[in-house]
């Protein structure tokens, strides 16, 4: 037992402090079970001062802390390498609601929070907390915000970043600077709280967060929607913004290839068109005021009505094909739940390369039809699968093998790989839209980040951490 490892339990109880592979099992592997290492400990806090505390002595030591919260992640960021010398520091017990303030907007909570529940708490307030993806029954607003996470809202709220007025955080040498204020508006200097949020944990380690709230609305109106193609279906984005005053919570890009693999690998969700169409977007707005929200003498709800209105003037001007408004609250879970199995059912399609990328919203079409020539003249037969956050240019793009060779993409991989970053810089895009970088996208980051921005972020890293005990090996090449 390392020095370490034996100070550590000295200070804590046997709750807090695992040494046990066993007990450290579900800490050392990924969601996926793809990326499993080692650890010299797990570390369990339940509050900032304990987390310091372990901290200071970790740099102490010079031990490495892998920072973890719901280990949901996508790119390897939250979990340890096979070396065995890192303690992961699971900040799952920290998961206080520490204030709601509905005169302010705003809650402050611990890292540890599960989004689901976040959503639940403020919900009973009548207040909405619009962070919202597949995995909110699980991940952590600590992991939100070390990767800057995304979703299905950010078309209308943006991202973490932008839900975030002010953060706590532990530095790599154990002090605590509290920047929990809530204030919207403080110009004193340089914004820390945007230097960690997105860091992985190569910085520091969030342990709490104020977070803005929102009214949570009175309804929502929701369709699949069958377009022509990507540009037109922008089309029908921006004229649903201009017709609603910027209500789209969601416009989310379904392709064919999703649809088939829902069908064949997920049978239980419900796809509603009596054929697959080629390409569809889910589309949903919201209403804030109880005049949009509230049946008419007819029975009609005035935002269903407004959806109405859009989809048919999209389909007098060739925007729309096809589309199904759900008609209940049980038909509208129906298609989100389709919408947020795609990571389950993708995974049981077998063989795949995925992507997490953004692009100018100009641009998108133009990159998925150059980007299937391309992987074309790799493997032909690919199956390109461009799903994702089409409102805010994220697509999670998915290269398949051909259905009669599975074994081919991966023999193929790096030049899929490659074909694919090549042409994210052509069309002005990034490599990482919401999922981080963590250990999986490395290679990206020291072929096709800029240099001199790359230089920066390094000399920010070792100046905050010069003993490179955060989270290393971790978004920052070495």
């Amino acid at each position: 037992m390392s020095d370490l490892v034996s100070t550590l339990k000295s200070k804590f109880d046997n709750a807090t402090v695992l040494t046990d592979p066993e007990d450290m099992a579900k800490y050392v592997t990924d969601w996926h079970g793809k990326l499993t290492g080692k650890a010299l400990a797990v570390v369990r806090p339940t509050n900032t001062e304990d987390v310091a505390a372990v901290i200071k002595l970790a740099f102490e030591h010079g031990t490495p802390i892998v920072p973890q919260s719901g280990n949901t992640g996508v790119a390897g960021g939250s979990v340890p390498d096979d070396s065995g010398a890192a303690i992961v520091l699971s900040l799952e017990r920290m998961n206080k609601v520490r204030d709601i303030s509905p005169a302010a907007m705003t809650m402050t909570v611990e890292a540890g929070c599960v989004l689901e529940f976040l959503h639940e708490t403020v919900e009973a307030q009548d207040l909405f907390f619009p962070l919202n993806f597949g995995a909110k029954g699980s991940c952590m607003i600590g992991g939100n915000l070390a990767t800057n996470a995304g979703g299905q809202n950010v078309v209308r709220y943006g991202n973490t970043r932008e839900l975030c007025l002010g953060i706590e955080a532990v530095l790599p040498d154990g002090r605590i600077v509290n920047l929990l204020s809530g204030l919207r508006k403080d110009n004193t200097g340089y914004d820390l709280r945007d230097l960690f949020i997105g860091s992985e944990g190569t910085l520091g380690v969030i342990t709490a967060a104020t977070m803005k709230l929102f009214h949570l609305p009175k309804a929502r109106a929701t369709t699949f929607a069958v377009v022509p193609d990507i540009t037109r279906g922008l089309e029908l984005l921006n004229r649903a913004q201009a017709e609603t005053g910027g209500a789209v919570e969601a416009f989310e890009l379904i392709p064919r290839v999703f649809l088939e693999i829902i069908q064949q690998h997920a049978p239980q969700h419900n796809i509603p068109f009596a054929e697959i169409p080629e390409l569809c977007v889910l589309i949903e707005i919201a209403a804030t005021s109880d005049a949009e929200a509230v049946a008419d003498i007819e029975g009609i709800v005035p935002i269903a009505a407004k959806l109405e209105k859009i989809l048919a003037s999209g389909f007098d001007d060739g925007l729309v094909l096809d589309a199904v408004i759900a008609s209940s609250e049980a038909q509208r879970q129906e298609m989100w739940d389709m919408r947020e199995g795609a990571l389950e059912a993708v995974t049981a399609a077998g063989v795949w390369i995925g992507f997490d990328i953004s692009l100018p919203l100009d641009q998108v079409h133009a990159f998925v039809d150059e980007m299937t020539r391309r992987a074309e003249a790799i493997v032909p037969g690919l199956r390109m699968c461009h799903m994702g956050h089409l409102g805010d240019g994220n697509l999670h793009y998915t290269i398949f093998s051909p259905e009669d060779n599975t074994d081919v993409s991966m023999a193929n991989a790096d030049a899929i790989r490659a074909a694919v970053y090549d042409a994210i810089v052509d069309f002005g895009g990034s490599f990482s839209a919401e999922h981080g970088i963590g250990t999986t996208k490395l290679y990206a980051m020291t072929n096709y980040k800029d240099p001199v921005a790359l230089a920066v972020m390094q000399q920010i890293k070792a100046t905050l951490d010069p003993k490179g005990i955060m989270n290393p090996g971790k978004l920052l090449p070495q």
